[in-house]
């Protein structure tokens, strides 16, 4: 069983920037690959970016290319995701979630997710 917690949500500015954690508890952290995901009012959910198990890769949903980045520390068991020139569509509740030895980015396959934290870029 794994849990997983985000922090750092919250109100900004078009423009600004948030960082984003996921603390996670459980078993090994690093044999997960990590994603982020998001959900807007009305939307479906989507993946954001993550982060692989193996060698570090990343993906990004071409929305967030250049502007977010992924990173994880295994030492301490923790998921980011910077986020700058934030614009108001990327207001949504952001969750992050971990795929046992998977891809990270498959919304289907991950194995366990956070509760959300929210997101709200105001314009």
């Amino acid at each position: 069983q794994v849990q997983l917690v985000e922090s750092g949500g919250g109100l900004v500015q078009a423009g600004g920037s948030l960082r984003l954690s996921c603390a996670a508890s459980g078993r090994a952290f690093s044999s997960y690959a990590m994603g982020w995901f998001r959900q807007a009012p009305g939307k479906e959910r989507e993946a954001v970016a993550a982060i692989s198990w193996r060698d570090g890769s990343t993906f990004y949903a071409d929305s967030v290319k250049g502007r977010f980045t992924i990173s994880r520390d295994n030492a301490k068991a923790t998921m980011y995701l910077q986020m700058n020139s934030l614009k108001a569509e990327d207001t949504a509740v952001y969750y992050c979630a971990a795929d046992y030895y998977g891809l990270g980015y498959e919304d289907e396959h991950m194995d366990y997710w956070g509760k959300g934290t929210l997101v709200i870029v105001s314009s």
